[in-house]
């Protein structure tokens, strides 16, 4: 009786010996697993940023695929080494499905600030210091990332708008082209003198050179109501010129139109008085 239990000590040494020789097989597994899976992910990495360099992509837009790239090698690198531990492959990904669809409903309006912000970075509808209009918002862009952008009115607010919103709204873009057309209407009396009016004007764009002349001014009537005739003034310039340029010619016609009794006319209206059966009405 004493030898069949020494023997039973021995078969149960010999298999605790094969449970720690697989335990052992298993944590190195793991750990070359780990160390070539971050060498194979650093590697990717340093490809990846070479060919990002030679396409001179927005640093916004070069994070993020970095770090796109990052995160999902590690997820990779997680969901190997859990199988090596025995975790069941289709348990992994339903996991991480499930993960996947909480986190996206969650995140939804960040999602569509996100592709919206990559579509910016991509199409580039504007730059940094463009001037815009996005629906009843302007200002100028300081600065662009995946979530916001940030815009800097004239008189020193600051404005940010979710990617998400200007990826869907109606974009005006000020700075876009080299050159803008500054647009400004005058009103003149009736009995005004309209083509002196106009020599006037003609000679205020000649006078500033930063009033380019190729396309040249465009100076006319443009409407008449009841109370004055209404002028056109428009003029190109550099778009870094504009407001100069426009404070420039509000400024150079009211002094001249001054000078030479050219007058704006202020609103009338003509009210008339019936005597009825000896009153009035």
């Amino acid at each position: 009786m004493e030898d069949l239990t020494r023997a039973e000590r021995i078969i149960q040494r010999f298999m605790d010996s094969d449970k720690l020789w697989d335990l052992g097989m298993t944590v190195l597994s793991l750990v070359v697993m780990i160390v070539v899976g971050l060498l194979i992910l650093k590697v990717i990495l340093k490809i990846t940023r070479k060919a990002l360099d030679k396409s001179r992509l927005d640093e916004v837009l070069y994070s993020f695929i970095v770090n796109a790239i990052k995160a999902v090698g590690i997820i990779v690198l997680i969901t190997m080494c859990l199988g090596i531990l025995g975790v069941q492959m289709s348990t992994i990904i339903t996991v991480i499905g499930a993960a996947g669809a909480a986190i996206a409903l969650a995140l939804k309006d960040s999602l569509a600030n996100i592709a919206g912000g990559i579509m910016i970075i991509i199409t580039q509808p504007f730059s940094r210091d463009d001037y815009i209009d996005v629906d009843d918002v302007s200002g100028k862009v300081k600065d662009i990332d995946l979530f916001l952008t940030t815009l800097r009115t004239y008189d020193n607010k600051t404005i940010t708008i979710p990617n998400g919103i200007i990826n869907t709204s109606i974009l005006v873009n000020h700075s876009k082209e080299g050159i803008r057309r500054v647009d400004c209407q005058f009103r003149i009396g009736y009995d005004s003198d309209v083509s002196l009016a106009k020599e006037l004007m003609h000679g205020i764009c000649e006078a500033n050179p930063m009033i380019l002349r190729d396309p040249e001014p465009n100076i006319g009537i443009s409407d008449q109501d009841e109370n004055a005739i209404i002028m056109n003034m428009f003029a190109w310039c550099a778009t870094d010129d504009y407001w100069t340029v426009k404070d420039y010619m509000e400024e150079e016609v009211k002094r001249l139109f001054d000078e030479n009794e050219i007058r704006t006319p202020a609103p009338w209206v003509n009210v008339r008085i019936e005597e009825r059966n000896g009153g009035k009405r």
